[in-house]
């Protein structure tokens, strides 16, 4: 049996498609003991965390095992808040976060605002992975300090020159997904 990875796209207009591309990258570095699934979430660019928080649970609930959770962009930040306020009875083998936005009162959108407790979650934590690049024209680089004191023990990966879409080459997070 395949081992599940759930990858959620960002947000905004032409969103999927050009996440598609990251989603290959990661089919193809993992392999065939690996089945990535890439649902196109419903109204990309106008995304409310309501639409995206019913399609993930769907996601999810039509996988069988465990599962390890992507997430680009506003895709990463959506997760995130799925997981902190949503039980999720499948075992989760990690969670891979990649140029994800951290949303606070004053920047950003109000709806996507993360819970203050993310540090302590009501139930045991898999391993979280942050990936951001510091030429990111999309979401500051200052976003993923913001994440590494708020989330408990995140393994960090920094890049200088990946951009927002990582040059479309996820091999750093299929191999900290293959090393689980």
């Amino acid at each position: 049996m395949k081992k599940n990875v759930l990858f959620i796209q960002g947000g905004g207009e032409g969103a999927y498609a050009a996440d598609k591309k990251l989603a290959a990258s990661l089919q193809e570095l993992l392999r065939s003991a690996y089945q990535v699934h890439y649902p196109m979430m419903p109204n990309e660019a106008d995304p409310a965390y309501e639409t995206y928080k019913t399609q993930i649970a769907k996601e999810i609930a039509s996988l069988e095992g465990p599962i390890a959770l992507v997430g680009h962009s506003m895709g990463g930040t959506v997760l995130l808040r799925f997981l902190t306020e949503e039980k999720v009875e499948k075992p989760i083998t990690g969670i891979f976060l990649i140029a994800a936005p951290y949303w606070t009162a004053e920047e950003w959108f109000d709806e996507h605002k993360l819970d203050k407790n993310l540090a302590s979650p009501s139930h045991k934590t898999p391993p979280i992975f942050l990936y951001h690049s510091r030429d990111d024209p999309v979401v500051p680089f200052t976003h993923l300090a913001m994440y590494a004191v708020k989330l408990p023990q995140p393994t960090i990966r920094e890049f200088d020159s990946r951009g927002h879409q990582f040059e479309n080459d996820l091999s750093e997070v299929a191999a900290d997904i293959l090393n689980l």
